[in-house]
């Protein structure tokens, strides 16, 4: 990951774009490609979601490519180590949603007794 955020950090430089780069604009900008990733989903069963054709694996790939960039460069701008995030986010869930108290079920963490 920490690559990935060098790469990106040298692209953003090259071009001149930390001045556009503000945590505000690059999460702006990471809602619209979370919505483009969306849209390849609209409308399509459970069973068409899970079975992409090449082509459309293939626009799906890079809307994650484009999320996973401007998540890099949100990180990046915050000091913020995205797998740090990721791990720490994961054991607190665990904490929330013991598995043996919901196993199977969907409900909010609020929801469970």
């Amino acid at each position: 990951m920490k690559d990935l955020i060098e790469q990106v950090k040298h692209f953003r430089r090259e071009r001149d774009w930390d001045q556009y780069h503000s945590p505000k604009n690059l999460v702006m900008a990471l809602v619209v490609e979370v919505s483009e990733l969306a849209e390849h989903f609209q409308w399509l069963t459970e069973k068409q979601s899970s079975s992409l054709p090449p082509d459309k694996l293939a626009e799906v790939q890079e809307e994650i490519g484009d999320v996973l960039i401007y998540l890099a460069n949100l990180c990046d701008k915050l000091g913020i180590d995205p797998l740090a995030a990721a791990h720490d986010k994961l054991r607190k869930n665990r904490l929330k949603y013991p598995a043996a108290k919901v196993h199977g079920k969907s409900d909010k963490y609020t929801e469970y007794k």
